[in-house]
């Protein structure tokens, strides 16, 4: 049983997780009611934040799943990438407890969090897989080849897809956190109103999503008054999406797997699970899409990540960090045009 604590941004979450794969408690404490009036997380609050309930919530989560400290094995704690001022929380109550209680530590890499959090959702996925980690802050593909080895096969190069869907949402007037409102709006709109820019990038399984949020922001002061709100959202939300899937797709052709999962706080959108599900049924993948509770931050994918270190004795010191960026290993395409798999099939070359 894993202790897992999640603070990389604007949620304080604890959670019990047994055998990797059992969710035995689940707390989150969400801060979006208190950075709505800022229309964005603002760093220092969110620090404060966390700091006055990082302990309520894991008694919460303890007493939620009727246990004690004794019948932990392990802490697992989000420790990079993200807001540092709030990684260190979590990161500062791991430790303390992991002394106090005479258990092991266990630094998670956030974005490798969201890729378990596909395997907390169905416990017979198996690697190799190739997960889309969609949120405010993260766009990447990432080709899940085992435990120990998750490689980046595209990212964005600017903004992050929520991150787009929630500036749009400002320009339109629309409050904070504005994805959720983007997908309700969208959900009475004509997709097809607006002709919003697609960044495909040539065959980069990259992502660039600046140019669109220029769009709609040249959009919103030219003709913002002339379309329906709905119809904006409608066409916003494709023009996101589409981008997404194509390139999800594309790169698990490129790898040669057979499965596809998402993540992030983007993947509790609609329209993007019912999208990618479409796709991979075309394509012939299996897709994973977690439920809405399981895509946002959360705790129990940290605790399921460090599952596989725990089994191996891998666990760190006292000596652990918060960091603010690590990016993932990154890998290009080009290792994949002369496997095994993909001779002989024209497309995937």
């Amino acid at each position: 049983m894993l202790l897992g604590l999640e603070t990389s941004c604007d949620e304080t979450s604890a959670a019990l997780v047994a055998d990797g794969s059992r969710i035995l408690s689940s707390v989150v404490a969400s801060q979006a009611d208190l950075h709505a009036r800022w229309g964005g997380v603002v760093p220092e609050a969110a620090s404060r934040k966390h700091v006055e309930r990082v302990l309520p919530v894991i008694t919460e989560a303890l007493e939620s799943a009727g246990a004690t400290h004794e019948d932990i094995h392990g802490i697992a704690v989000t420790n990079r990438p993200g807001l540092v001022g709030a990684l260190v929380v979590g990161v500062a109550a791991a430790k303390a407890l992991a002394y106090a209680w005479r258990k092991p530590v266990f630094g998670v890499h956030h974005v490798v969090g969201h890729v378990y959090a596909s395997m907390l959702a169905e416990p017979d996925l198996t690697f190799p897989f190739v997960c889309l980690v969609v949120s405010g802050g993260h766009t990447e593909l990432i080709l899940a080849e085992s435990d120990e080895s998750l490689l980046v096969l595209g990212r964005t190069r600017d903004d992050a897809a929520g991150e787009c869907f929630d500036k749009c949402a400002r320009l339109l007037g629309l409050p904070y956190p504005g994805g959720p409102h983007i997908e309700r709006l969208a959900a009475a709109g004509d997709r097809t109103r607006v002709a919003f820019p697609r960044a495909w990038l040539g065959d980069s399984l990259d992502f660039s999503f600046s140019g669109l949020k220029t769009a709609v922001a040249r959009f919103a002061k030219l003709e913002g008054t002339q379309v329906r709100h709905e119809d904006v959202a409608a066409s916003l939300q494709a023009a996101i999406i589409e981008v997404l899937v194509s390139k999800t797709v594309r790169a698990a052709e490129i790898a040669g797997v057979s499965a596809v999962a998402i993540g992030g706080g983007v993947a509790a959108n609609r329209a993007l699970s019912a999208g990618m599900q479409d796709a991979c049924r075309r394509n012939g993948l299996r897709c994973v899409a977690p439920s809405a509770h399981l895509c946002t931050d959360n705790a129990a994918m940290i605790a399921a990540a460090a599952y596989p270190r725990w089994l191996r004795g891998a666990s760190d010191g006292y000596e652990l960090d918060a960091m603010a960026t690590d990016h993932l290993p990154r890998v290009t395409p080009s290792r994949f045009e002369h496997s095994p798999e993909h001779e002989g099939s024209p497309e995937r070359r």
